[in-house]
């Protein structure tokens, strides 16, 4: 004990900027700074390659040969295309595609408006992931119609945070945080905790004052938050969040604020929060048939809290207007 006690005052930590947000990092056991900025270096070099915030990336290179060619794209950004779009084709609301009609809304930003249904209806055209085209032989994505575009933003942030994992990793680093605004890893143990466990606050889901109104106990793992509040806008009385509805083409309608999900992986808690959120509910057998999952917890608009696969008591409700269900 007393070892592990003075390895945890071995602690560094940097804030940076990147991924439109703020990164925290945090590692313990050591003063290196350099691990810090080379996680860091490696989260600017998939924000390059991966963006469709920018004019050029090797993404935008896909997307604006939408309708002419293939083209031809580095490792990364082939697999983790794979990636979302074999989970698109699943059709349970994560969407690769959705891009267009993401900015025909634009929630979250200034010159976010409420379409007209002929709009909706002419981008729903463009958001099929089955017609998107991948050549494992040349690395290569074709985009058919033009018009079409591919977002990796809901997948991403987990992609890379679990890389910056594997940076760390192979270093020798066996404890730290990887905070990359809404996606949180949590490596090893918490030294700075007597339990060794890992104490995480969930925001309220309700409004977007960053206030905890729940705190979850959880050992290591990764920790994945998905919610109506982090970008929404007001038309005549009525809250459009920015969870768009790949079906019908408006900001999905249902009765949950917020979903979190505890992952071995980051890449699987991001894909298991938008399940999770397009399910509505829990889903039967779940967890059997994600074994790299450990659980979720649900906050419903009514300010009900569900709990499923984690223990009741490891979840502490710090704002007395929420309840478990």
């Amino acid at each position: 004990m007393e070892k592990l006690d003075k390895i945890a005052t071995k602690k560094i930590s940097k804030r940076y900027r990147a991924l439109g947000t703020v990164i925290d990092l945090t590692i313990y056991g050591t003063t290196d700074e350099q691990l810090l900025d080379d996680g860091f270096r490696l989260i600017k070099y998939y924000e390059d390659i991966f963006t469709v915030n920018r004019e050029q990336s090797e993404l935008m290179m896909v997307n604006d040969a939408a309708g002419i060619s293939a083209v031809q794209v580095s490792d990364p950004v082939y697999q983790l295309t794979k990636i979302a779009v074999g989970k698109s084709q699943e059709h349970f609301g994560f969407n690769a595609a959705i891009g267009p009609l993401v900015k025909l809304w634009h929630i979250g930003f200034s010159d976010a408006r409420l379409p007209q249904q002929s709009e909706i209806d002419e981008y729903l055209k463009l958001i099929s992931p089955d017609e998107i085209i991948l050549n494992d032989e040349e690395f290569s994505i074709f985009l058919p119609k033009k018009g079409m575009e591919i977002d990796l933003g809901g997948i991403a942030k987990g992609y890379i945070a679990d890389r910056v994992q594997d940076l760390w990793r192979a270093h020798g680093i066996s404890s730290g945080m990887i905070n990359l605004g809404g996606n949180l890893i949590l490596m090893g143990e918490a030294p700075h905790q007597k339990n060794r466990k890992w104490r995480v606050g969930i925001r309220n889901p309700l409004n977007n004052n960053g206030i905890s109104i729940a705190q979850i106990l959880t050992r290591e793992s990764s920790v994945v938050t998905s919610g109506i509040a982090e970008r929404h806008m007001e038309v005549d009385g009525k809250s459009y969040h920015h969870i768009i509805d790949p079906e019908t083409g408006y900001p999905h309608n249902n009765q949950i604020a917020s979903v979190t999900v505890l992952s071995k992986r980051s890449i699987d808690g991001e894909i298991e929060t938008t399940r999770l959120f397009f399910a509505n509910q829990p889903i039967e057998n779940w967890l059997e048939n994600h074994p790299d999952v450990y659980g979720a917890i649900f906050i419903s608009r009514d300010k009900k809290i569900k709990v499923v696969g984690i223990p009741q008591s490891q979840v502490y409700i710090a704002d007395s207007s929420f309840e478990f269900e």
